[in-house]
C-alpha cells in the first residue's frame, strides 16, 4: 500500500497531484523555513480509494495515529487535553485550486471539557466559546449535512436579543448559550450528541472532505473550469493558530501583485479578531492590507519580507493566507494566485522585464481564454450614466442586466434568455449556479479576496464587491441605496474594473485589445495592456508551427480576419452565399424537373457566384482560400412541407386552384428526408445534380483568372465535402479538372476534400490518392462519430450528460480526443502514408478552441481555421502548443 500520510516537512511544491496544491505549498513553505503551523497531509490517493469503495483505506488510521503522535510531540500538547488542548483544522486541498468548493472544519479537538481549558490557557473565555461554537457550526453543516441557516438564524437571534448587528458584541456568556443551542440542533437533526472525542471529530471531518469532492457545487465548478473529475482531494490536518484572540490578532489574504491589474504594491485584506473563514465569506468588511502597518508594524514587516521571498521563489504572483496570533505571524497557505486576464498579461511581461522569467515562459503564463476575455467590450466612457455607488472592482468587465437576488432566479432568467446581475450580501459556494448564469455579480459585503471575487476572477465573470451603501434585502427582493429603492427586475450595470454601479443599461464600446488587432490602436500608444498583448502575440507568431486561417464566406469577414492575423481562409461555406434573396434560385435548381430548367437555374447562379469569389479572393490576395463546394442539407433551401401542405389544403377547401404550391408540395414530399444532415448533401448532391459543381468551379476559376489579369495573386483551393469513398472523390475531381482545363487553369488550383465521416478517416490512405489536401470537418465528424444530431442534442440532453460526468465539456466545443481525436490521428497517419507532403488542416469550430489547438499541433496538422474573432486566440495557443511540444 502506498504511503497515505506525509508530514509537511516531507513534501514539496512539485507533489501537487499527491498532496494537493495546499499541502504541497505548505510543505514548500515549511522547507523554506517560513512560519507554518506544524501538520500533515492525507494524500489524494486516500481520497480516490475512499470514493471508489465508499470506505476509508484500511491502513489510513494507523498512519494518521503516527502523525498525530508526532504533531502532539512538536506542539507539546494533546488532542482533547483538558488544560491546554491541541486543536487542528481539517481542510481540503485539490491539485487544481477550487476556491470554496470543498469543505473545511476549524477548531477540531474542542469539547465540553477542553473549551474550559482553552478559556483558562488563553485568558479569554469569549475566544474559547467562540471557537467552540464555530466548530459545532462548521461540523454540523459540512459533516452532518445540516442546513446552515439553522446556525445563522440562531446567531441573528442572539444578536437581536443583545440589540446589536455586530458579532463582536456577543460576549462569552452569549456564545456559551449559542453552543448549547447549536448542540441541541445537532441532536435534533441526527438523534445523537455532538461527538466529544477529538479523534472521532477528525475522522468524520476527513471523510466529509473526501465526500465534498463529489458535491454538486464541486462538480459544477470542475465542469466550468474543465478540471478532471478523477483527481480527488488531499486533506490537510494543521495545528490551529488563532486570529480571533483579540484586537492584537487577526487574519488576512495578501497578493504579491494586484490580481485585477497586475501592478506591484501592497494588495489584500485584513480583519482583526477573526478567523480565516470570516475574510473569505465576506461576513464583515475588511480593511486594506496596508492598514496592517499601523495596526501591527512587526507582523506587517515580516509579511512583506515573506511575500518577497515567495514571489521570488515561485517566480509569479502569489496568493497568501495568513494569521496573526497575538503579534506572531503564521503562514497558512500560498499558491500561484488566480488573476484577471489583464493582470495575467501584464504580470507575464513585467516578470520578463524584471529578469525573472524569459519570453517563452511568459507566453506559457497566459491563455487563449484570457485573451478572449480581453476582447469583450467595455462601457462607453462618454455615455450618460446614473451612478448609484462605487465599491471594489473585484473582477473586470462590463456587465448589464436585470437585478436578481437568488441563484435560482438567475438560472431561471438565463434559461429564458434574459441577462441578469446576481445581487447578494455575500455569495457562498452554493451560489455557483447563479454566478455562472449571471452576467455579473454584485455584493454589499466582502473585498477582493471574498468568495465572490475569487470565484468570479477564476471564471472571467464581472464582479463588484463591498458595496456597503447598498442595503440588500433578499427576502423582500429590494436594494435600498441613498433613500431610493430598487426591486428585482430593474436594470443595473456594473464595472468590474472601476467598481462603479449604475442604474439602467450603459452602452459599450470595443476594447483596446480589439482596436489593436483591428489596427486602429498602435501597440506603442501608451496602453500598457495592449503593449503586453502585442509582445506575447508577436512571440507566439515567432514560435508557432501551426498556421492560422479563418472561416469566412464574405469579403468583409475575410478582411477583418486578415487584420486579426489570419493567413488565409480555411473554409468558405458556399451554401451560405445562397441564403436570403438567392434562396429561390437554389430552390428552382433543386426542384428542376427538366434539363432546360436545370440549365436556366445554373445560368442564373453562376454570375452571382463569380462576383462572390471576385470579392473574396480579392480580399485575401496572396494567401490561400479554401472554397468548399456547396454542401446544403436540402431542407435549408426548400419551403416548409408543413406550411405548403396547409396552404394547399386551405386553397382546396375554398375551391381554389393551389397552382404552383401543389407542384412544390409534391416535389418537397418527393425530396423529403427524415435526417437531412445525413441525406442528399455534399459530394452526393454534386453527383446527383449535373452541372452544379461545374458551375461553382467555373465561377471560382474565372474569378481567379480575372484577378490575375488585374495584377493580383488569387490562391483558391477547391474542397469537395462529405466524401466517404475514394470513388466519389475521383468522379468529382474528374469534373473539377475538366472545368479548370476549359477555363485555362488546369493543374493550377489544388483539389482536396473534407474528412468529416468516420469512414473517410479510416480509409484516408485511399482518399489521399485523389486529394491534394485534407481539411478535417470536426463538426460533422463529431456528429457522425457520436451519432449526435448537433441541431437537436445540445438542448435535449447535453446538460444532463454534463451533470452526470459523461463528458466534462460538450464534444462540439472541445475535441473528443479519445474518439473523434483518434479518427483525426488515423486520418493524418493514413493520409500521409500515401502522400508524405499532404497538406492537412481543420476547419470545424474546434479550430478556435484552445485545448483542441494543442491536440491539432500534436497530431501534426499544418493549420487550424476558425471564426475571425477567434484568430488571435488561435495564434496565441498555437505558440503555446509549440512551446509545450519542445
Amino acid at each position: 500500500m502506498p504511503k497515505l500520510v506525509y508530514d509537511f516537512a516531507e513534501g514539496n511544491k512539485d507533489m501537487k497531484q499527491l498532496l494537493g496544491g495546499k499541502g504541497a505549498n505548505l510543505a514548500e513553505m515549511t522547507n523554506l523555513g517560513l512560519p507554518v503551523p506544524p501538520g500533515f497531509t492525507i494524500t489524494a490517493d486516500a481520497c480516490r480509494a475512499y470514493l471508489e469503495t465508499g470506505a476509508v483505506p484500511a491502513d489510513l488510521a494507523d498512519e494518521i495515529d503516527k502523525h498525530v503522535d508526532l504533531l502532539q510531540q512538536k506542539m507539546g500538547k494533546k488532542l482533547g487535553q483538558a488544560d491546554d488542548p491541541l486543536l487542528v483544522s481539517v481542510r481540503s486541498g485539490a491539485a487544481v485550486s477550487m476556491p470554496g468548493m470543498m469543505e473545511t472544519v476549524l477548531n477540531v479537538g474542542l469539547n465540553d471539557d477542553s473549551v474550559n481549558g482553552l478559556a483558562h490557557q488563553s485568558g479569554n473565555p469569549r475566544f474559547a466559546w467562540d471557537a467552540y461554537r464555530r466548530l459545532i457550526q462548521m461540523f454540523g453543516r459540512t459533516v452532518l449535512g445540516m442546513d446552515g441557516d439553522v446556525f445563522e438564524d440562531a446567531i441573528e437571534a442572539a444578536k437581536e436579543a443583545k440589540g446589536t448587528r455586530n458579532d463582536l458584541d456577543l460576549d462569552a456568556d452569549d456564545l456559551k448559550a449559542l453552543v448549547q443551542t447549536f448542540k441541541r440542533a445537532v441532536h435534533d437533526h441526527t438523534g445523537r450528541e455532538f461527538p466529544q472525542d477529538p479523534r472521532t471529530q477528525m475522522d468524520l471531518a476527513t471523510e466529509a472532505v473526501f465526500r465534498s469532492w463529489n458535491s454538486d457545487r464541486a462538480i459544477l465548478y470542475r465542469r466550468q473550469e474543465r478540471i478532471p473529475t478523477d483527481l480527488g482531494t488531499a486533506v490537510n490536518i494543521c495545528s490551529m493558530v488563532f486570529g480571533n484572540l483579540g484586537m492584537d490578532s487577526g487574519t488576512g489574504v495578501a497578493f504579491t501583485r494586484d490580481p485585477s491589474t497586475g501592478q506591484r504594491g501592497v494588495y489584500g485584506d485584513y480583519l482583526q479578531n477573526a478567523q480565516g473563514e470570516d475574510v473569505v465569506a465576506g461576513i464583515r468588511n475588511t480593511v486594506p492590507l496596508a492598514d496592517l502597518e499601523q495596526l501591527d508594524k512587526t507582523s506587517y514587516d515580516d509579511l512583506m519580507q515573506i511575500m518577497a521571498t515567495l514571489e521570488g521563489h515561485y517566480k509569479d504572483l502569489c496568493d497568501i493566507e495568513f494569521t496573526v496570533e497575538r503579534g506572531k505571524l503564521w503562514m497558512l497557505q500560498t499558491r500561484v494566485g488566480k488573476r484577471t486576464a489583464a493582470a495575467a498579461f501584464r504580470i507575464a511581461t513585467s516578470l520578463v522585464d524584471e529578469g525573472v522569467i524569459d519570453t517563452d515562459e511568459a507566453l506559457n503564463r497566459v491563455k487563449g481564454a484570457q485573451l478572449a476575455q480581453l476582447m469583450f467590450p467595455r462601457f462607453d466612457a462618454d455615455a450618460e450614466k446614473d451612478l448609484i455607488t462605487k465599491a471594489i472592482g473585484a473582477s473586470p468587465g462590463a456587465a448589464s442586466g436585470k437585478v436578481v437576488f437568488t441563484s435560482a432566479a438567475a438560472v431561471e432568467a438565463a434559461e429564458r434568455g434574459e441577462k441578469v446581475i446576481l445581487v447578494r450580501r455575500e455569495t457562498n459556494p452554493d451560489d455557483l449556479h447563479g454566478m455562472i448564469a449571471a452576467q455579473g455579480i454584485l455584493t454589499s459585503r466582502g473585498g477582493k479576496t471574498s468568495h465572490a471575487a475569487v470565484v468570479a476572477r477564476g471564471m472571467g465573470k464581472t464582479c463588484v464587491c463591498g458595496a456597503e451603501d447598498l442595503d440588500v434585502n433578499v427576502a423582500q427582493g429590494t436594494i435600498k441605496v441613498n433613500g431610493a429603492i430598487m426591486e428585482a427586475g430593474e436594470l443595473i450595470s456594473i464595472d468590474g474594473t472601476t467598481g462603479e454601479v449604475f442604474r439602467g443599461e450603459v452602452p459599450v464600446v470595443p476594447s483596446p485589445v480589439v482596436q489593436y488587432f483591428e489596427g486602429t490602436l498602435a501597440p506603442d500608444a501608451g496602453d500598457e495592456l495592449v503593449a503586453s498583448v502585442h509582445r506575447l502575440i508577436t512571440h507566439a507568431d515567432e514560435v508557432r508551427r501551426l498556421g492560422v486561417r479563418t472561416n469566412a464566406d464574405t469579403a468583409d469577414d475575410a478582411a477583418r480576419a486578415r487584420r486579426f492575423g489570419a493567413e488565409g481562409i480555411g473554409l468558405c461555406r458556399t451554401e451560405h452565399m445562397f441564403l436570403g434573396e438567392r434562396r429561390e434560385s437554389v430552390e428552382r435548381l433543386i426542384l428542376a424537373e427538366t434539363d432546360a430548367e436545370l440549365e436556366a437555374a445554373l445560368a442564373e447562379l453562376e454570375p452571382l457566384q463569380r462576383g462572390d469569389f471576385l470579392e473574396l479572393l480579392g480580399a485575401m490576395d496572396g494567401v490561400p482560400v479554401t472554397i468548399r463546394l456547396i454542401d446544403p442539407p436540402l431542407h435549408e433551401f426548400l419551403p416548409s412541407m408543413e406550411e405548403l401542405a396547409v396552404k394547399v389544403a386551405v386553397a382546396r377547401e375554398r375551391g381554389e386552384d393551389p397552382g404552383r404550391d401543389a407542384a412544390l408540395l409534391a416535389a418537397v414530399q418527393r425530396l423529403h428526408e427524415q435526417n437531412p444532415m445525413l441525406g442528399l448533401r455534399g459530394v452526393r448532391l454534386g453527383l446527383v445534380i449535373p452541372g452544379l459543381f461545374a458551375m461553382q468551379v467555373r465561377a471560382i476559376a474565372s474569378a481567379a483568372v480575372e484577378l490575375r489579369g488585374r495584377g493580383m495573386d488569387p490562391r483558391p483551393e477547391i474542397m469537395i465535402p462529405l466524401v466517404g469513398a475514394v470513388q466519389e472523390l475521383h468522379l468529382a475531381r474528374d469534373e473539377v479538372e475538366r472545368v479548370l482545363a476549359e477555363v485555362g487553369v488546369a493543374g493550377e488550383i489544388p483539389i482536396g476534400t473534407m474528412i468529416e465521416l468516420p469512414r473517410a478517416a479510416v480509409i484516408a490512405d485511399q482518399i489521399a490518392e485523389a486529394a491534394d489536401f485534407f481539411s478535417f470537418g470536426t463538426n460533422d465528424l463529431t456528429q457522425t462519430t457520436w451519432g449526435f444530431s448537433r441541431d437537436d442534442v445540445e438542448s435535449a440532453f447535453f446538460s444532463r450528460y454534463l451533470e452526470k460526468g459523461i463528458f466534462a465539456v460538450s464534444p462540439f466545443e472541445s475535441i473528443d480526443r479519445e474518439g473523434v481525436g483518434a479518427l483525426v490521428r488515423t486520418g493524418v497517419d493514413r493520409g500521409r502514408a500515401t502522400k508524405p507532403d499532404l497538406k492537412l488542416g481543420i476547419c470545424g469550430e474546434h479550430g478556435g478552441d484552445p485545448d483542441s489547438i494543442h491536440f491539432f499541433h500534436d497530431v501534426g496538422l499544418d493549420y487550424v481555421s476558425c471564426s475571425p474573432f477567434r484568430i488571435p486566440v488561435a495564434r496565441l495557443e498555437a505558440g503555446r502548443a509549440a512551446l509545450a511540444g519542445e
